[in-house]
């Protein structure tokens, strides 16, 4: 008999847990939330990934409707986040600078006008077009000086890769930019005397750097490709043509000093402009220059490094603060970045520093942040890298059926390292936060990236 009770017990068990379980997807389905299933092939997507398994791959995906998340791996430890790194600075943008970028401070005394940078990473620059500082330094009257008393920061930030300082993408940050502190060298066919070349029958842009270009007969060509290089601390470039010189464009920083800034623009703007050690005044003027968002782009979309340096010392200006990156990332860690689930390990800008270490809950944490600054996930999304269409990922994440775009995110890449973080849509309407944190592979990125885009997949259609 008491067989017979224990039998109607686990039966009436067991239709009792049946009958939670359907009210409990029920409710799920009803609230929008995925499934169990869902969630448990998600994780099987992890699980049975042999590249994954291979690497040390953090992931967290986020809910901002349900403040749930829906799956986590690895969330709590540290990554190398590469250009990740940027939405640290974006956020850094959008909290401390108003809409227009600060251009330079000055004062007038007397028949004199004396000027400070403030990092902005505009001037001179065709793809930010904005001439608002040249037409202010070129039509006033005065003697003009310049001065970077108020700059205490390094050209090349800490951790960077220093021998790779005449690579466009390690461009030095500093106080005053002009042409995002580039130089552009060009050889090409030409049927027309209008050109302007230097002595080698390169094109150099600015001109200014045509005279400090210097042929020379010995061969230091790796590969097929000419080469221009440049000394640590010398503006001088070498180039060693061969006969056969296909055309090509290269940009190469030039190396900072307050020498070098007056000597250019009084070349540009065809006046002349001393330095001076001046202490900038409390009471200095600011003008501003480009609309803040459309740098804000340009640094996403394509992951400028420069800009993004320069974004710091920006916000360094606007704070009234000496120009110091460190300065404005100790400011954001005291105040915006003091609730972050875990400390961020940040010491520059751009990402290219291996010293940032940031962990994807952290991530989650400042997508949530920057959404909450935005009325719209329009005016947010158009400045990510979107999926099969702009910037760092305009090749990677389209959709499969031909669909509307469905991630919009900040990429990072180092040598062993891919990290991708932002916002995905899915085919249900919903706007869900990810991290996807990539380190210590040695196989190609794109088997990284082709695996992330399959897990990316699954959320869109599954979610």
């Amino acid at each position: 008999m008491k067989y017979i009770k224990k039998f109607h017990i686990n039966v009436i068990f067991v239709i009792l847990f049946i009958g939670f379980t359907a009210c409990k997807t029920t409710d799920s389905a009803r609230q929008g939330l995925p499934s169990q299933t869902s969630s448990n092939e998600l994780a099987a997507l992890f699980a049975d990934s042999k590249v994954f398994s291979d690497n040390f791959t953090g992931f967290m995906l986020y809910d901002p409707q349900a403040d749930a998340t829906i799956y986590a791996q690895n969330e709590k430890r540290y990554f190398t986040p590469a250009s990740n790194t940027k939405l640290f600075t974006f956020y850094t943008g959008l909290k401390l600078l108003p809409d227009r970028i600060p251009a330079l401070k000055y004062v007038e005394q007397g028949d004199s006008l004396i000027f400070w940078g403030t990092g902005d990473p505009s001037f001179l620059r065709s793809d930010l077009g904005d001439k608002t500082v040249f037409e202010f330094l070129q039509n006033s009257d005065k003697k003009l000086y310049y001065s970077d008393s108020h700059y205490r920061d390094e050209g090349l930030g800490p951790g960077w890769s220093w021998s790779d300082y005449q690579y466009a993408y390690s461009a030095e940050k500093s106080p005053f930019p002009m042409y995002g502190n580039m130089v552009e060298f060009r050889m090409r066919e030409v049927t027309t005397t209008t050109i302007e070349r230097d002595s080698s029958g390169l094109e150099v842009d600015p001109p200014y750097f045509r005279s400090l270009v210097n042929q020379e007969t010995e061969n230091r060509n790796r590969g097929d490709q000419p080469v221009l290089f440049r000394a640590f601390a010398d503006n001088t470039f070498r180039y060693v043509p061969e006969s056969d010189t296909a055309s090509f464009t290269v940009n190469k920083p030039y190396h900072y000093t307050p020498e070098l800034i007056v000597e250019m623009l009084s070349d540009t703007l065809n006046k002349p402009v001393e330095y001076i050690e001046r202490e900038l005044p409390g009471g200095a003027q600011t003008m501003y220059s480009v609309w803040a968002d459309s740098v804000y782009k340009y640094m996403l979309q394509p992951s400028d490094n420069f800009i993004a340096e320069q974004l710091l010392l920006a916000s360094a200006a606007e704070l009234d603060k000496p120009l110091n990156s460190e300065l404005v990332i100790d400011q954001m860690k005291d105040t915006h970045l003091s609730n972050m689930p875990d400390e961020p390990q940040w010491v520059d800008g751009s990402g290219l520093s291996r010293y940032n270490m940031f962990t994807p809950r952290s991530m989650i944490w400042l997508l949530q942040q920057i959404d909450a600054e935005f009325d719209s996930d329009e005016k947010l999304f158009e400045l990510l890298a979107i999926g099969g269409e702009t910037g760092t990922i305009r090749n990677w994440y389209a959709a499969r059926d031909g669909g509307p775009a469905y991630v919009f995110a900040k990429t990072g890449t180092l040598s062993n390292n891919h990290c991708l973080s932002g916002y995905i849509i899915t085919e249900s309407g919903r706007k869900l936060y990810f991290s996807f944190m990539n380190n210590h592979y040695v196989t190609s990125s794109s088997v990284v990236k082709e695996e992330m885009e399959n897990v990316l997949w699954y959320i869109h259609k599954n979610y």
